[in-house]
């Protein structure tokens, strides 16, 4: 396909175009949007993937331009992924972080892309994997992930990234009585962000409280033990730290083999989740009492894609 060609160069307004079809519901744009998806897979997988999550009002917006122009900064090409809560009433979302960002925005070397959730829970679309897979066949070193921030349910994003950042606010309340234990045991480093002005004492504080929290916590299984650390994005201090701290988790699991075993698991789950969608949950059950889910985990493993395994159904 000639879209897939100018993805793989790097084209963004191509990129843009591709996860637009991707998202589109029309059965017209069903087949090529699975086509494009077949052709971009196998340039796929060499990023690092980070999801961005934390409350409304933690400053993730602000936080992700700040930290998306240090990386632009050290040659990196990065690729936002920013998730809008769809309205229940007018199913419109206002799709606002490319205003919210413009500074990033108008950076050669990044790609912001809102999306509507539409209804989907876990604080990330139903395309998201999808909308990667194209980000990085386009050249990009650094997927961002921002979620809707709605709390408890954010822990689908765990499921699609390398790295799980957690945004917490210091001087907003009890700080160990606004942890959420699901998300904190998936959490591998937990942030306070503003730390600045009259609430960097605050912020101090709230990492103790958290660094001590973390440990009543299960060990992690690849591990890793989960970084606290501070920052202001608006004073941009602390953010390089936070660079160092995914780069070297990146590294301890490639070294070990846990990043490559953690993404073959990922896709797992997605190729379960995408059948249940796909196909209805009493076919799907079907299915899995008949063992046929083996044979489609381990095609997948070998590089075909989700729909191209399902199409056989």
């Amino acid at each position: 396909m000639e879209i897939a060609q100018q993805i793989i160069k790097g084209d963004r307004t191509a990129l843009g175009k591709g996860i637009t079809l991707l998202e589109s519901t029309l059965p017209v744009h069903e087949k090529k949007a699975r086509e494009l998806l077949a052709e971009c897979l196998t340039h796929s997988g060499k990023s690092i993937r980070v999801g961005i999550t934390g409350v409304p009002g933690v400053g993730k917006s602000t936080f992700i331009e700040v930290f998306g122009k240090l990386l632009t900064s050290r040659g990196k090409k990065v690729a936002v992924l920013a998730i809008d809560p769809t309205s229940e009433q007018t199913q419109g979302s206002i799709l606002g972080d490319k205003s919210r960002m413009h500074e990033l925005a108008a950076n050669e070397n990044a790609f912001i892309r809102p999306s509507p959730s539409s209804g989907t829970l876990g604080g990330v679309t139903n395309k998201t994997r999808d909308s990667i897979i194209l980000c990085e066949a386009a050249g990009y070193d650094v997927i961002l992930i921002e979620t809707v921030g709605v709390g408890q349910s954010e822990t689908t994003v765990s499921n699609l990234v390398d790295f799980f950042l957690l945004l917490m606010l210091a001087g907003a309340g009890d700080e160990l009585q606004g942890i959420k234990r699901g998300i904190m045991e998936l959490a591998d480093g937990v942030i306070i962000n503003k730390a600045d002005g009259n609430n960097v004492t605050n912020a101090n504080n709230a990492s103790m409280a958290y660094k001590r929290a973390l440990h009543l916590f299960p060990r992690m299984e690849n591990g890793w033990t989960p970084q606290v650390s501070t920052c202001s994005a608006i004073e941009n201090t602390g953010i390089d730290k936070i660079w160092d701290m995914i780069t070297t988790y990146d590294s301890q699991m490639s070294a070990s083999g846990y990043k490559n075993k953690n993404r073959e698991k990922q896709n797992i789950y997605s190729l379960h989740n995408t059948a249940k969608e796909e196909l209805g949950s009493k076919k799907y059950n079907l299915l899995l009492v008949e063992g046929k889910f083996k044979m489609l985990e381990n095609e997948l493993i070998k590089g075909k894609t989700i729909y191209q395994l399902l199409n056989s159904f």
